[in-house]
């Protein structure tokens, strides 16, 4: 029954797949960013975040690849940053959940002030805590590992989250969260849980996007985008999925919307294949 389950979900998957062109090099990460795990597109400049072990640092590179500025935040600490999202105001946000093991207790986000991106160091302007209330382990039992997150848009008030399922026997399955945009401690409002597909290399979801002109979110898993028409939080369904095949498997982490008809996307670099470490661009076809 659960192979007819599962075979069922891939052809639904399928069903839902659009039209793509193939991944297109915009530039090559410097040798020492190996780890890049967010990105914003804003001004014709693109930011950039590593995750845990490097710097609490944002780049900034224009569209060739030069770097412009390096950003310290202060008063922060690069537990584990796995993602940037930014407002209509242009201020930025570093997701500070990263929760491989599912065991953390201090998950943050920051506010970076728009007015702070040309400095060489800053501090937040609004520090977000929250927790999951369906977490009470730290960690779970291997078979509910669901609180890692790698993925979250700011849109209007409120921050969504992505859930990168971690779980022994993956199905695919990730949970959406809410959170209040403000300075505080929350508890994150489970909206849904949605499905990305069967295999964790290539469907664990690792990144996310926001594109307020088309009022679409996508999210990048290694080989695909999955594109969300966002009206409420009723968009949260399955039916409401796109999938856009990337036709390249590398370990991506980052997403962000150059306009509505294009993403940028950057992967890790990959010593033992010696692939990555790249920012795309990827334009999505109707």
């Amino acid at each position: 029954m659960k192979k007819i389950a599962t075979t069922l979900l891939f052809a639904f998957l399928l069903s839902c797949q659009t039209q793509s062109q193939d991944l297109k090099i915009l530039f090559s990460l410097p040798n020492e960013m190996k780890e890049v795990s967010g990105l914003v597109y804003q001004n014709n400049e693109i930011y950039a975040l590593e995750d845990k072990g490097n710097e609490n640092a944002l780049y900034r590179f224009d569209t060739l690849g030069n770097q412009l500025n390096k950003l310290v935040i202060l008063e922060t600490e690069n537990t584990d940053w796995e993602d940037l999202s930014a407002d209509l105001n242009g201020n930025l946000y570093i997701g500070n959940f990263g929760n491989n093991d599912n065991k953390r207790q201090d998950l943050e986000i920051y506010k970076i002030a728009n007015t702070d991106l040309n400095s060489s160091s800053t501090k937040p302007i609004q520090v977000t805590a929250f927790h999951y209330q369906e977490q009470t382990e730290f960690p779970p039992k291997k078979s509910n590992l669901m609180f890692d997150c790698e993925a979250f848009v700011v849109i209007d008030s409120s921050f969504y989250l992505f859930t990168k399922n971690r779980s022994k026997n993956f199905d695919g399955t990730f949970y959406v969260y809410k959170i209040p945009n403000k300075n505080g401690v929350f508890t994150a409002e489970k909206i849904t849980e949605l499905n990305s597909g069967t295999a964790f290399k290539s469907n664990a979801i690792t990144g996310a996007a926001y594109d307020a002109v088309s009022k679409t979110i996508a999210l990048t898993t290694h080989t695909n985008a999955i594109l969300i028409p966002f009206t409420n939080d009723k968009s949260f369904n399955q039916e409401n999925l796109k999938f856009v095949e990337y036709h390249h498997n590398s370990q991506k982490e980052s997403i962000t919307f150059k306009d509505k008809n294009t993403i940028f996307i950057a992967d890790e670099k990959e010593k033992k294949n010696d692939i990555g470490g790249n920012v795309y661009e990827f334009k999505l076809l109707d």
